[in-house]
């Protein structure tokens, strides 16, 4: 991460100034030294050892600033840091437009839905009126019906009364 990257840049530094002695004794040389123990892929095993070593204080002979193989060892250990990093930056932020994407595409998908559920709505209450309405008519109809079959009645029971009346007269 960015705070390993920045304790790499510091020991880098200390080391190119010579001032390795006074390095291994600051902050950033335990962050390195957690760094070197925990990341075993950052370096091959001899050279993390060979950088263990010089952080932990235990090498037999002194550091010779001018060799500059530990801050070689660092160099690459903050390259490699640094590509690692990159590339899980961009993989997340692809991942961030790809899930921007998908919450764009939902949230017309859920406008969409919604304005069919509004017009299913109203369509549902629209053949509600108008089966209500229609109940109504049926019951009117329903109710003129047996008025005009009674009408129907009564005219058949009339017509046979005057046609017997008329026969009787003729007679």
């Amino acid at each position: 991460n960015k705070v390993n990257l920045a304790a790499l840049g510091k020991a880098v530094a200390a080391l190119e100034k010579g001032m390795a002695g006074g390095f291994l004794q600051t902050d950033s040389a335990r962050v390195v030294l957690k760094l070197a123990q925990s990341n075993q892929d950052l370096l091959d095993e001899a050279d993390r050892q060979e950088l263990l070593s010089f952080l932990s204080g235990s090498q037999s002979e002194g550091y010779a600033p001018q060799s500059g193989e530990i801050t070689g060892l660092l160099k690459q250990m903050g390259e490699t840091m640094a590509k690692d990093l990159a590339d899980a930056t961009a993989t997340e932020e692809a991942a961030i437009k790809t899930y921007e994407g998908l919450v764009a595409a939902k949230k017309k998908e859920v406008a969409a839905l919604s304005a069919t559920v509004e017009a299913k709505t109203a369509q549902i209450g629209t053949l509600g009126v108008a089966i209500v309405q229609m109940q109504g008519d049926l019951s009117d109809t329903a109710a003129a019906q047996a008025a005009d079959k009674e009408f129907l009645e009564g005219l058949e029971k009339s017509c046979s009364t005057k046609t017997a009346e008329w026969e009787e007269r003729s007679k």
